[in-house]
């Protein structure tokens, strides 16, 4: 009786062994195909004064935007198609409704997995505006520097991307660089050194760009992108934008967000450039 029962508990021990190693394998197999996501929202932010002392200016500023990101991933390949769209306006009493953000960006990187951490790549990268832009002087009228994809930015690179987790992945390799322009050759896409007057400027050179996708808490998430892109023809000429994004979710729709941009470009202006956000409004998970 005793053997018999022995025997039973083994089995049982052994039935639900298996049983767990096949859930555990069964969690780790890799789930491929198409993983998608899309998020959109609006933040606003609004200022009233009647008789007030103090002082102070009506204020009216507005946001939209959207975010996507397309990928498919197989046992060998990985192609992210990534998209970022935002623009808004922002008015004060006794001005007209200005531009505060115009941005259109679309990426899509290609990688072959050879099964370790470092891979090599192919990447395309666009980025231009939606709206005319103006430069504003007191005592001068506008000036219009710019319009709906005048100027427009592409990036073409190959090279090796390296992903020691999921927080942090990076890539380098070589590139071009094609900045387009109809109506504003100058500064961007004109070369003073010459009689004509280019609106195609061409550049080759090398390319690194770097992610970093940091959950820090369930409510908190901070995004990092740093991009590079050098001609090789000085340590001034590398040309730098640094976007960072700090969200915070107060509840199901509403997000707190901090943006801090860093942006040089020695062709369009040889001091570098910051454009720092906060706001607070309604995002919404489509995908």
């Amino acid at each position: 009786m005793k053997l018999s029962r022995l025997i039973l508990i083994l089995v049982l021990i052994g039935l639900l062994t298996n049983f767990l190693t096949a859930q555990e394998k069964k969690e780790e197999t890799p789930q491929y195909g198409w993983k998608n996501a899309m998020t959109g929202g609006f933040n606003a932010s609004q200022t009233s004064f009647s008789n007030w002392v103090a002082g102070g200016e009506n204020s009216l500023a507005w946001q939209l935007f959207l975010n996507f990101n397309f990928t498919q991933d197989q046992e060998k390949i990985n192609w992210v198609n990534t998209g970022k769209l935002n623009y808004g306006h922002t008015r004060v009493s006794g001005q007209e409704s200005r531009k505060s953000i115009d941005e259109i960006k679309l990426e899509s990187v290609f990688t072959y997995k050879m099964g370790i951490y470092v891979n090599p790549f192919m990447a395309a990268t666009g980025e231009s505006q939606f709206d005319a832009g103006y430069k504003y002087e007191a005592g001068k009228p506008k000036l219009q520097v710019s319009k709906f994809l005048d100027p427009a930015f592409f990036r073409e690179s190959v090279g090796i991307g390296y992903e020691p987790n999921k927080i942090v992945k990076t890539r380098l390799g070589a590139a071009l660089k094609q900045t387009i322009t109809s109506d504003y050759p100058v500064p961007y896409a004109d070369d003073p050194k010459t009689a004509d007057v280019e609106k195609v400027k061409n550049e080759i050179g090398a390319e690194s760009v770097t992610d970093v996708n940091w959950k820090i808490s369930e409510t908190n998430l901070l995004t990092s992108k740093l991009e590079l892109f050098s001609n090789l023809k000085g340590i001034d000429q590398i040309d730098v934008k640094w976007d960072n994004i700090l969200t915070s979710k107060i509840s199901k729709y509403f997000n707190f967000n901090i943006n801090f941009l860093l942006f040089y470009d020695k062709d369009i202006s040889k001091k570098r450039q910051i454009k720092q956000a906060i706001a607070v409004g309604i995002a919404y998970t489509f995908l």
